[in-house]
């Protein structure tokens, strides 16, 4: 595969930069601060596609299938971490967002050399996870050239697997593989090639908003409130507390004893305490509305109707 890196954009010299090493440390992070400032804006002209992406992750997860994140380097460390966060905040099931990074976990602490260049490690490392065309593959890599995300791209794509690419520089080769091409155009870097920078900000942003807007659409949130959070702490168990309250406006005492009752299941509590119904109802209401806590409120209208 072609070495030439000139071309890319990520790769150029920033000329606002180019005394870097004469600057103050003020200097240095305001010029930073001011490129940064650049990324959201990148960011907002490829919502549509963003979007395109969610509504695609939302069919895989609704029709039985599994999300995944690959990478190398920063770019699989991002992944990664958007992946795990995802049963504390969501209490999904850890296998339904996985990420995946070259070189295995070792790669999360250390750089391990050679293995982003290896188109087959990217289709072994789906292979292993027994990736399948009921899943979803989103391709992270800010150059858009990596070989193992290609690898696994192409990989996908054979099987018949949905796919999005995540990079910095437009007409990436990684887009022609993937059925959605997200391509955030961020710039050369302060730090001339260094993409853990803007490049990372860019992939982070969308990685928030892929995660978080398909589970909004699979019904995770009530309003704008966190109510599948899994109360796996002490400060996770006041959270849901809190959101209850928030949800419903009932007193302290109501929440508790419907937080109780309802064995610590927030948007339980939260229908329970809002149609007066006791746990098991609530549970049904929301199973017939497909966990939306919304819909399971506008069946008790119904029935009242």
């Amino acid at each position: 595969m072609e070495k030439d890196l000139s071309h890319l954009r990520t790769e150029q010299i920033n000329e606002s930069t180019r005394h870097l090493d004469r600057m103050s440390s003020l200097e240095i992070v305001q010029a930073m601060n001011r490129e940064d400032f650049r990324v959201p804006q990148a960011v907002e002209k490829s919502l549509s596609q963003v979007a395109r992406t969610v509504e695609e992750m939302v069919k895989t997860v609704k029709g039985g299938g599994r999300i995944f994140y690959i990478g190398a380097g920063t770019s699989g460390r991002l992944g990664i971490l958007d992946a795990s966060e995802c049963p504390p905040t969501f209490s999904t099931d850890p296998e339904l967002v996985q990420g995946i990074i070259a070189g295995g976990e070792q790669a999360l602490r250390f750089a391990v050399e050679g293995v982003e260049d290896s188109m087959d490690r990217g289709k072994a490392d789906l292979q292993s996870r027994n990736f399948s065309s009921c899943d979803f593959l989103v391709g992270i890599a800010a150059s858009g050239r990596t070989p193992y995300v290609l690898g696994a791209l192409q990989y996908a794509r054979q099987i018949g697997a949905g796919t999005a690419s995540i990079t910095c520089n437009p007409g990436s080769r990684m887009g022609q593989w993937a059925d959605v091409a997200i391509e955030v155009d961020t710039g050369s870097e302060v730090l001339q090639g260094s993409t853990r920078l803007k490049s990372g900000t860019a992939q982070k942003m969308i990685l928030n908003m892929l995660s978080t807007a398909t589970m909004v659409r699979l019904g995770k949130a009530y309003q704008n409130l966190m109510v599948d959070l899994n109360p796996s702490n002490q400060k996770l168990e006041e959270r849901s507390r809190r959101i209850i309250r928030i949800a419903t406006g009932a007193t302290r005492e109501e929440v508790e004893q419907a937080y109780r009752a309802c064995e610590g299941e927030t948007k339980t509590a939260i229908v329970t305490l809002l149609t007066g119904t006791d746990p098991e109802t609530a549970r049904k209401r929301l199973h017939q509305a497909e966990g939306r806590v919304s819909l399971a409120l506008d069946l008790d209208n119904e029935t009242r109707d």
